[in-house]
């Protein structure tokens, strides 16, 4: 993020509707490359997050307003995508939960809080991703620098090279978005960085530790009609037979898509199937 006013939209308020969709679109266009530049440290946070989760720790996001919001909607996907406990990634929201839902802007001041929030809940096992544009903002930060004392590893990412947040960070991820077709409205590139970051880590991290199959979601909670066919097309995908056996395979797993792929593709019940998956990984059992 940047405090310059970008000179291309100095007058958007003057354009056609179809002139400010370009405007915003030739910006949003930046931000891939500014993401894809930052490609190793991306990388060296999947694998430093996945050892500590693999370990029995968990990943923590913190943030306030914008970022805060981007955070929870990456750690909420994560349970209904991969079948995780809901408490292996979790977010420290400046303001609490009411601040997912209205502006609670005061509370990014508030570092005691933030403090006492990693306090209680980060160990010298977990990982801590703080998020700000700016890299300023002082929840995030010294919720950062107190998971640094606790001896956490800690990421921090934002669009500012050399802020606080970027120094405080163990790995520091620093797309250098430029300035926003609005100026300050960190939502924008900001946020879209942000948000492909998170995207990618998380991804990342959920492959790292076993829970994708090729490019098959097979902890994914079948919870629903749409997921229930999405499960046994994977189990169909998987295992490499045809619609009928991948039902009768789901029955049989009660829905676990993991378990009913090596039903359906080694002809074993399900109990010989847990067997199977005990000590190995489901690409071992299915080769």
């Amino acid at each position: 993020m940047s405090q310059d006013r970008l000179d291309s939209t100095i007058d958007i308020d003057r354009r056609s509707s179809i002139e400010i969709v370009r405007l915003i679109q030739e910006q949003d266009r930046l931000v891939a490359e500014a993401v894809a530049a930052e490609a190793e440290k991306i990388a060296l946070a999947i694998d430093q997050i996945t050892d500590r989760l693999a370990n029995g720790g968990r990943l923590f996001y913190a943030g306030a307003g914008t970022s805060g919001r981007i955070a929870m909607l990456d750690a909420s996907e994560l349970p209904p995508t991969y079948g995780i406990d809901p408490g292996m990634v979790r977010v420290l929201m400046a303001g609490g939960e009411r601040a997912y839902f209205a502006a609670a802007e005061g509370a990014e001041d508030d570092e005691d809080a933030a403090i006492a929030a990693v306090s209680d809940a980060v160990t010298s096992e977990d990982a801590l991703a703080g998020i700000a544009a700016s890299g300023t903002t002082p929840y995030t930060v010294a919720a950062v620098r107190r998971a640094n004392i606790l001896g956490a590893l800690t990421i921090g990412i934002t669009s500012v090279a050399g802020s606080p947040l970027a120094r405080e960070a163990d790995i520091a991820i620093v797309p250098q978005t430029g300035p926003e077709v609005i100026m300050g409205s960190t939502r924008m590139k900001s946020g879209t960085a942000q948000k492909m970051i998170l995207n990618t880590i998380s991804t990342g991290v959920m492959i790292r530790l076993g829970r994708v199959y090729s490019n098959l979601m097979i902890d994914m909670p079948a919870t629903n009609e749409k997921l229930r066919s999405r499960a046994v097309r994977m189990v169909e995908l998987a295992a490499g037979v045809t619609r009928p056996i991948a039902v009768q395979a789901m029955r049989e797993a009660d829905g676990d898509v993991r378990l009913a792929s090596v039903i359906a593709k080694k002809k074993v019940s399900a109990d010989d199937a847990r067997q199977l998956l005990a000590s190995r990984s489901l690409r071992e059992v299915l080769a």
